[in-house]
This record gives structure tokens, sequence and C-alpha cells, in this order.
């Protein structure tokens, strides 16, 4: 089992609304040729894309939350590794009604072709076990930087809100590089703000 589901971490609650499974095959191959989504840049920005969608679902009245998967490494210091050398990834994730309960499916099409229950993505990006995955409230945009707990996570705000417009332009706002990319690609993430708030107000999903 390359990839175990973390109860102390998980919020269970996450939400209690549900779409079909074909509405949520539906919404992978729309964000998978997106254009806004630059899903090729597996290095980068998996935080941005991750809220871009569950922002644009919120916007759109779709049930959303977010899935994470951390190596087994960085969150409890023993063996256990994700490919591309990443110590965590995040990705949108969707809540399924089947005849077992919900069941939770992610858009990630950085890391698979086609839609993935949350442990088969998980198990998909792991390299080594042991990885941990569990689901997060969509609001929630990234861990402490000191003790990672169940309930002191940082919720969206403005200056996240910047850099996940940025993330999508392409440009990693966080790191050094990236601040200093920011003063040549003033227009881009301008450019990249305004197809955003569009697609937020122009819900593609109605019937």
């Amino acid at each position: 089992m390359p990839t175990l589901f973390d109860y102390s971490l998980t919020d269970g609650t996450a939400t209690t609304e549900t779409i079909t499974k074909e509405k949520a095959e539906k919404l992978f191959a729309f964000f998978a040729n997106c254009t806004l989504f630059k899903w090729h840049d597996v290095h980068n920005n998996c935080e941005a894309r991750a809220d871009a969608i569950c922002r644009l679902l919120e916007a759109w009245q779709i049930p959303t939350c977010k899935a994470w998967v951390f190596s087994g490494y960085f969150l409890r210091k023993h063996i256990g590794g994700l490919k591309q050398l990443w110590n965590y990834h995040v990705a949108a994730a969707l809540p399924v009604k089947d005849e077992s309960g919900i069941v939770y499916y992610v858009i990630d099409p950085s890391v698979c072709s086609n839609l993935l229950t949350m442990y088969n993505w998980a198990a998909e990006v792991t390299a080594y076990p042991h990885s941990y995955h569990f689901i997060k409230p969509s609001e929630y945009y990234i861990f402490p930087s000191g003790k990672i707990g169940k309930d002191n996570w940082h919720a969206r705000d403005k200056q996240n809100s910047k850099w996940m417009i940025q993330g999508l332009a392409g440009v990693n706002g966080v790191s050094a590089k990236g601040k200093a990319q920011l003063c040549f690609n003033k227009n881009r993430v301008s450019n990249t703000l305004q197809k955003f708030t569009l697609l937020q107000k122009n819900n593609p999903f109605i019937q």
C-alpha cells in the first residue's frame, strides 16, 4: 500500500454536497483543456491551480474541496517519497455519490490523463512508500511553516489570492526567483486575472 489516509489531518466534513460521476468527468475534461492552466509546469504552482479550480467551482455552485498528499519523509521524517521529488502535492477534489457513499475524485491533469479517486491519485504521485493523503476544505490555501496540525492551516487572504493568479500566469510569487520575475510579467499576470475573473462569472456548465 503506497499511500495511507491520514485521519489526524483530514476534515471529514469538507463538504456534504455531491455531484454525479458523469459531471465530474466533464469537469475534468474542461479543466484539462482550459488554457488558463499550465499543467506541464509540474515543479511549481500546484497550490495556485488547486485554489483556482476550487474558486471557479464555488462560483459555479459546484461542491469541491482539496486533496493533499505528503511524502512520508516530509510529514513524518521517515521513509517515503513522491515523484518529481515533491515534498507534497495538492489538487482540487470533487465529492461524488456512489453506492458506498461519498467518493472523492481528483482533478489533476498534471499527473493523470483522467479522473482518479483520491487514493489512486495519491498512489500515482508516490515514488516509494509511504505517502499520506487527506482532505481539507477548499478555503485552506497552504499549511503552516512550523508544526502541521489539523486546524492551523492558512486560509485564503489577499496575499495568497495574488499568489494564485501569479501561479496561473506561470510565476511562483513565493520564491525569490518568482518575485524577481514579477516586474517583467505584469501584463501576463494582469491578463490572467482578467481571464480568470471572466470565467468565474460565466459558468460553462449552466444547462
